[in-house]
């Protein structure tokens, strides 16, 4: 007797089903599902190492809707965002997308997010964790709306060289001209998509917003319009990787919110995440702006750096060492990039440290059942390992 399940019945029990989790467990051959917000996520559908491929060669479609998004409107909506986040969101011209960070009054990053200016007076923040009592706090006493549209809002990320290409094959005219952290209107057949040219893989890519009840057509149309260009759906693990390659960051592997952290000092600022950048000490008050003026006159006694390792092996979870005798910090995300043919990291080096000299990395790596320790020479680099012209050329090359 043969056993038949729906797609459906593949969740993991305890998580619910995405927008798009019907197509997703059709081609999920690995089922392995991972928790992201209590909802099923793929880690990976097939092969990493094929999907990795595909994102710096063709295009894949990755599914973000788990993602927190809040919406932020009203006649102070501005205000508020202003004195939530350290940049200065007074700037930020309507359908425009920016990075932002918020502190609280201790001057640590609370967590970070991509800031989308859909109108004067409307905004939407979408983040890794919830926010909305936080939300709910800095806007006391402002005539403003704020609402967790998490569950209303589906998105899908189209990364790779060849995504432009797929987005014009599906109809959308003039996606060809859209400058990095732009965001447009369209029709994808009779489905109303926001679209914005931003991504979290280094390379160029677009995000594609949408009401769940689309979320079902624009995938069709997209893998149709992708199929001859290779399209392939991607997980988690090969979406970290290209992450890793572009230098981002993520929050509880390379650093942990100050809502979060239980250990004293286990919190992180902006001047040692290396995002003195996103802080604008300029503008009017916002959380943390005075911890952070005085943060800014002090020299971080530790900072998050990149990290280019000799040997092959990747350094997962690392000690560094300073001559190969002081434990002077710690690896957080690391990684063999097969596009640059580098072991490259993330890790946090306390100062003096942190600015180079005789750095070591302990690695372990098992042979035959044997636990082996290696020491691998390591030095500090620019934090965004991958750069390719294409992730801001605008227009983009169909390739």
């Amino acid at each position: 007797m043969t056993a038949k399940t729906s797609p459906r019945a593949a969740v993991p029990m305890g998580l619910v089903p995405g927008p798009f989790h019907d197509r997703l467990a059709a081609l999920n051959h690995r089922q392995a599902w991972m928790n992201w917000m209590g909802i099923a996520s793929p880690s990976v559908l097939d092969t990493v190492e094929f999907e990795y491929f595909a994102i710096r060669n063709q295009t894949t479609l990755f599914d973000i809707s788990p993602m927190m998004k809040y919406r932020i409107a009203g006649p102070d909506a501005e205000a508020v965002v202003n004195r939530l986040v350290t940049r200065d969101i007074a700037k930020l011209a309507p359908g425009r997308v920016a990075y932002v960070i918020w502190c609280d009054e201790a001057g640590n990053v609370v967590d970070d997010g991509t800031l989308f200016r859909l109108g004067p007076s409307e905004f939407r923040l979408c983040c890794q964790e919830p926010q909305l009592a936080w939300l709910d706090d800095v806007a006391w006493g402002f005539d403003v709306t704020v609402e967790d549209v998490s569950a209303a809002v589906a998105g899908l990320a189209l990364q790779g060289p060849t995504s432009c290409a797929v987005l014009k094959d599906a109809g959308l005219a003039g996606i060809e001209t859209m400058k990095p952290f732009e965001i447009r209107e369209f029709r994808v057949d009779s489905h109303q998509v926001t679209v914005s040219r931003t991504g979290f893989t280094g390379d160029l890519g677009y995000e594609l917003w949408m009401a769940p009840e689309d979320a079902l057509g624009v995938w069709d149309r997209l893998m149709e319009a992708g199929r001859l260009r290779g399209i392939r759906v991607i997980g988690y693990e090969a979406l970290d990787m290209a992450r890793i390659e572009a230098g981002f960051l993520l929050p509880r592997v390379d650093f942990v919110s100050s809502e979060t952290h239980l250990r004293p000092g286990r919190a992180r600022n902006p001047y040692e995440l290396g995002l003195d950048w996103l802080v604008a000490l300029d503008k009017p008050h916002f959380n943390g702006r005075r911890a952070l003026l005085r943060l800014a006159r002090e020299k971080p006694r530790r900072r998050l750096v990149a990290l280019e390792i000799d040997r092959n092996k990747a350094a997962h979870h690392a000690l560094v060492y300073h001559a190969k005798r002081r434990e002077v910090g710690f690896v957080t995300s690391a990684l063999w990039s097969p596009t640059l043919k580098r072991n490259i990291a993330h890790a946090w080096v306390e100062a003096p440290y942190d600015v180079g000299g005789d750095l070591w990395v302990e690695i372990y790596l098992q042979r035959e059942l044997i636990w082996e320790r290696r020491m691998a020479r390591a030095r500090i680099v620019e934090r965004a390992f991958f750069r390719h012209p294409r992730r801001t050329a605008t227009p983009p090359a169909d390739w």
